[in-house]
């Protein structure tokens, strides 16, 4: 199986056909522990394999990335500000 190894963004990754992929599909899951696999189709990338552990980060990154996001739109909308406590009582938190 050929696979290309570089680093990226302080982490590392594998490049590996499609046909290769296929024929040795273990040990693509198996690297995609320590690193990202991509899988190429004709010279371009068609998907990415990533630990369980990864994909998690992933998503709770991109979570807080969303959050930052809508507080600072929140934080730049004009108009009164709207006391804590009222938007306790408004969700019925006290």
């Amino acid at each position: 199986m050929y696979i290309h190894s570089t680093g990226m963004y302080n982490s590392s990754m594998s490049i590996v056909s499609v046909a290769d992929a296929r024929k040795h599909l273990s040990d693509v899951i198996a690297r995609s522990k320590n690193e990202a696999v991509f899988i190429q189709r004709r010279g371009q990338r068609a998907a990415v394999v990533v630990s369980p552990e990864q994909y998690e980060r992933m998503l709770e990154a991109l979570e807080d990335a969303e959050d930052v996001a809508a507080f600072d739109e929140a934080m730049a909308e004009e108009g009164p500000n709207i006391p804590w406590a009222q938007v306790k009582a408004d969700l019925g938190w006290t």
